[in-house]
């Protein structure tokens, strides 16, 4: 009895170790035993107030207005961009040129060859629609001829979408 009673200890203190350090968020292996701690001892934890981070976790879709937003923070990120686009009206690269790009439909530069996917999407480029756009192109437009994987980091993105937006005044 003793025995059975260490080893469970040793269990729980593996378990407390693993959950210390994230192992069971999101870890297959860990999933039972966390569903057993969680059913052995309900804890309740006060309502915070949603942040960008939080609501990111939790999977809830970013507001880009509620990131204070920097341009030249954006100016720095678009580097990425430039090899791909620039602002010159009726300037195609790689990519149709960003010219006014917040407020325009998507599909509409003329002289760029857009996929179908970008030129029948309907979208209208709204700073909201940039970022969740910018976050990963391919899953927002599938089919875009696009190659850029994305910009995951949400503040980042959004320092980009207010370069953009600065840019197309």
């Amino acid at each position: 009895m003793k025995r059975n009673f260490l080893m469970g200890a040793a269990a729980l203190a593996s378990l407390a170790t693993l959950s210390a350090c994230g192992g069971g968020a999101g870890s297959d292996a860990n999933a039972p035993a966390a569903e057993a701690t969680e059913a052995a001892a309900p804890v309740e934890t006060p309502a915070a107030t949603e942040t960008p981070a939080t609501a990111a976790a939790a999977g809830a879709t970013l507001e880009y207005a509620s990131f204070t937003t920097d341009a030249a923070a954006g100016e720095k990120v678009f580097a990425a961009c430039r090899t791909c686009h620039v602002f010159d009206e009726g300037v195609n690269r790689v990519g149709p040129s960003l010219h006014k790009v917040v407020g325009r439909k998507s599909g509409s530069v003329p002289g760029f060859s857009y996929s179908d996917a970008n030129k029948n999407s309907g979208i209208t480029w709204t700073p909201q629609v940039l970022f969740e756009y910018l976050k990963d192109p391919k899953a927002y437009v599938p089919g875009t001829k696009m190659a850029f994987p994305g910009v995951k980091d949400d503040q980042k993105r959004a320092d980009l979408v207010a370069y953009l937006e600065a840019q197309s005044k």
